[in-house]
């Protein structure tokens, strides 16, 4: 018998990535999408504002309009995150601030994809799809160029750990 038939197989390799630079933090979307976003919320609370002048003239139901509001309010606790959201990416994990705090360990990241359409990341706000080894999906948006290079890079770095031919 020899040396490689009792030869044990190694376990898998650990991904070894720190952004260039170090840890970076970048806002989440664009400033065109945040402006939409502002826009859209604008316009709907000016309709709403309309709707609810009209119902105290007796010409829409003051029912209904009062139900535009709840609407409006969740529109709004949107649009907020969509201003403040930020991404940050360390050697050890990537997190966004959003409703809730997204946090992806990079030791438990099994999957990693770059979801972009170049010339219109104005407008379709890039995003970095992952998954951990337990199946769950987290998605992480990035509007910096310099923060999408780096998801590449780290796309890229995983790919070759995950499947080293």
């Amino acid at each position: 018998m020899n040396e490689t038939d009792t030869a044990q197989p190694s376990g898998p390799t650990k991904l070894e990535f720190s952004p260039l630079g170090g840890p970076m933090e970048a806002a989440a979307y664009s400033i065109v999408f945040k402006c939409i976003a502002i826009a859209l919320l604008s316009v709907a609370g000016l309709w709403a504002i309309q709707m609810h002048q009209l119902a105290q003239q007796g010409l829409a139901s003051a029912t209904v309009v009062s139900w535009l509001w709840l609407p409006w309010g969740l529109m709004a606790y949107t649009a907020w995150f969509v201003v403040t959201g930020t991404t940050r990416l360390t050697g050890t994990s990537i997190e966004q601030s959003w409703m809730w705090s997204k946090r992806l360990e990079l030791d438990n990241l099994a999957y990693a994809k770059v979801i972009r359409i170049r010339g219109f990341e104005w407008l379709i706000a890039p995003r970095f799809y992952t998954k951990n080894f337990g199946g769950k999906l987290f998605i992480f948006y990035a509007a910096d160029p310099a923060m999408l290079d780096e998801f590449k890079r780290l796309e890229l770095a995983l790919a070759a750990v995950r499947d080293p031919r």
